[in-house]
């Protein structure tokens, strides 16, 4: 008899875990629940974890951190872990879950013990840059300017009440000190040494997001062109292999548009992107829109949990 796969989400109550519960009621698994009353006990929660195949974390970092080792205690009885904070993503013995990060990636991803899910505005960053700097056009160093917008939805209990009120902001900068906490998954998992600086944003709107990243031709490296660098994204996300991972599923890359709704792939899974460019300057400007509750965060984690799981 085939065994059916048993997942508990630890943190299940949060935007993340909800997000996950809801996508994995259409896969052929058991989700192994434990009375809402009993969520934070630290027995109860042990007792799920070792009934389990696939522990996935939404928790808070420090809580993830401590969930791991509660984990990491069952011994033999271990079960493998997935985790959705930004506790393990730069970690070296976690397995940095972007399946389209290399052609093989999803290959470590199917057999590792344990998962760090990518961030939101990361796996925008990473999608674009990745690809280019592999390919020797964008250089290492480049001093780059990352913006992104998001829908408030991300943010946070406090942030969406903020934005569900009537007459809630239309639009924040944050990140103003520059230590974003993403910029160290962004910068180990493209490849940079210079540290980009990264301008994050939220909107008046509850799901989306656009990441842009402006670029000078002439400062490139062979100074390429705006269909050189779409080439080598195009060709860089149609030679996954598709034993484990179909990339172009969820990452498509697309000709340039002359405008971009942040919203336009909410409740999708799916990540856009694309090169824009002008005629009369050596300038393009790279955008990748996704859903930062999809593959920005749930749609991401169910990715990963088919790969893991082989389902």
């Amino acid at each position: 008899m085939t065994h059916t796969p048993i997942i508990f989400i630890d943190g299940e109550a949060g935007t993340t875990g909800l997000g996950i519960r809801k996508r994995l009621a259409s896969l052929p698994i058991v989700l192994h629940t434990i009375d809402p009353k009993h969520r934070k006990d630290p027995i109860a929660r042990k007792e799920a974890m070792a009934q389990a195949d696939l522990v996935v974390l939404c928790l808070p970092d420090d809580a993830s951190r401590e969930a791991e080792v509660m984990a990491s205690s069952l011994g033999e009885n271990a079960p493998r872990l997935l985790d959705a904070s930004t506790a393990f993503r730069t970690a070296s013995d976690w397995i940095y879950g972007f399946p389209e990060l290399t052609p093989h990636q999803a290959q470590t991803i199917a057999s590792a013990p344990r998962v760090s899910n990518p961030g939101c505005y990361p796996t925008g960053a990473i999608g674009l840059l990745r690809p280019l700097i592999e390919a020797n056009l964008l250089p290492r160093d480049y001093p780059l300017c990352i913006n992104a917008v998001s829908g408030y939805s991300g943010g946070g209990r406090s942030m969406i009440e903020a934005h569900e009120h009537e007459g809630g902001p239309a639009f924040i900068l944050y990140g103003l000190n520059l230590e974003h906490k993403h910029i160290p998954e962004i910068c180990q998992h493209t490849g940079l040494t210079r540290r980009p600086i990264f301008v994050p944003s939220v909107g008046h709107f509850a799901q989306g997001m656009i990441v842009s990243i402006p670029l000078h031709l002439d400062e490139l490296n062979s100074s390429p062109t705006a269909e050189d660098l779409y080439n080598v994204l195009n060709n860089h996300y149609t030679r996954q292999d598709k034993g484990k991972n179909d990339a172009q599923s969820y990452v498509r890359v697309l000709p340039p548009e002359n405008t971009l709704s942040a919203e336009a792939l909410a409740g999708c899974d799916t990540m856009e992107l694309r090169v824009h460019s002008t005629p009369h300057h050596k300038h393009v400007l790279l955008t990748a829109r996704l859903d930062n509750l999809g593959k920005g965060a749930s749609g991401a984690a169910i990715q990963n949990i088919r790969i893991m799981l082989s389902l």
